[in-house]
């Protein structure tokens, strides 16, 4: 694995053409391929060789000759929901980190399904195709075989692939309705991403499940997986989630809280996002899989706690 960082003269070129010239010890030709088999990735995301990058991007290469991770197996726990010869859906738990990097080197998921499953030692990333934050929890899916992990990465990229979360934010809203601002990572914070005119197309739909006085519990479908989409989107809609430390810092209350309802709020230890629903169609058959994992404890009893104090 090779991480680099866009610089300045490669901002808004082609991902193929910026990574050639970054990664100048493999050729045009062998980068491109490898973007369309998802082994290189921006920001943690599966991208296309036509999609733009921007200033401070994080490349991650993942050349062919080192397809064999070296990553320790730890007995991690996770619960394993669903499992067959091409694929794994595990109910990812708030907390975990997806795999090591940025000086964090064991105790991932990763980590967790090399234990559990030894063969995914042969697979890119172990088998992890696409992501959640740390503190989001809910479903994720791990290829098994090559075959399967490409067949789900060109799966996303078409957007075939159906994702559902489960949120609980500040703020109260009507109905349902779309986000389609676009995404890149902000200018001032290359740890955060932002709305920004030049970034990639994003697009979120919104649905209200519950308004609970001033807060609101949100059914959400994500279109693009964008880097912290939801938790952006949201928060420019000033629907912060409930405890994201990183969109709402300040730790917004909504208006009328009682003090009680106060604690209750700021105390929630992660931000209140979980994903509950993945579906696609079947490699072999065009049948369609489709897999939903209700919000967990900790999210029940914050709805459960809200609904006390109104």
């Amino acid at each position: 694995m090779i991480i680099k960082n866009v610089p300045n003269n490669l901002a808004l070129k082609r991902l193929d053409k910026a990574a050639a010239e970054m990664f100048t010890d493999y050729s045009r030709t062998q980068i491109k391929k490898w973007i369309e088999d998802g082994k290189v990735l921006v920001n943690g995301e599966i991208s296309q060789p036509r999609e733009k990058v921007h200033e401070n991007d994080e490349i991650e290469l993942n050349p062919a000759e080192e397809q064999k991770v070296s990553w320790e197996p730890e007995d991690i726990q996770f619960e394993v929901h669903f499992e067959n010869e091409d694929f794994i859906i595990i109910n990812k738990p708030a907390g975990l980190i997806m795999h090591p990097g940025s000086g964090c080197y064991d105790g991932t998921l990763a980590n967790g399904l090399i234990f559990k499953f030894p063969e995914l030692v042969n697979i890119p990333r172990s088998g992890i195709v696409h992501r959640l934050d740390k503190d989001t929890s809910g479903i994720l899916l791990v290829a098994r075989t090559e075959s399967f992990r490409n067949f789900f990465i060109n799966e996303m990229q078409e957007r075939r692939v159906i994702k559902k979360y489960s949120s609980i934010v500040i703020g109260s809203t009507l109905g349902s309705f779309s986000i389609e601002d676009p995404i890149g990572r902000d200018k001032n914070n290359r740890t955060k991403m932002a709305i920004r005119e030049d970034g990639k197309d994003a697009l979120t739909f919104v649905k209200l499940k519950e308004n609970i006085g001033n807060y609101s519990v949100l059914d959400v479908r994500i279109e693009t997986g964008r880097t912290h989409q939801i938790r952006v989107h949201l928060a420019s809609k000033k629907l912060p989630i409930i405890g994201d430390k990183t969109y709402d810092p300040s730790r917004s209350i909504a208006r009328g809280s009682s003090s009680e309802l106060i604690d209750i709020v700021r105390s929630f230890p992660r931000q209140a996002l979980h994903a509950t629903h993945l579906s696609f169609n079947d490699q072999k058959t065009d049948n369609q899989f489709s897999f939903d994992i209700p919000i967990p404890n900790d999210m029940e009893q914050l709805i459960f706690e809200i609904r006390k104090c109104i």
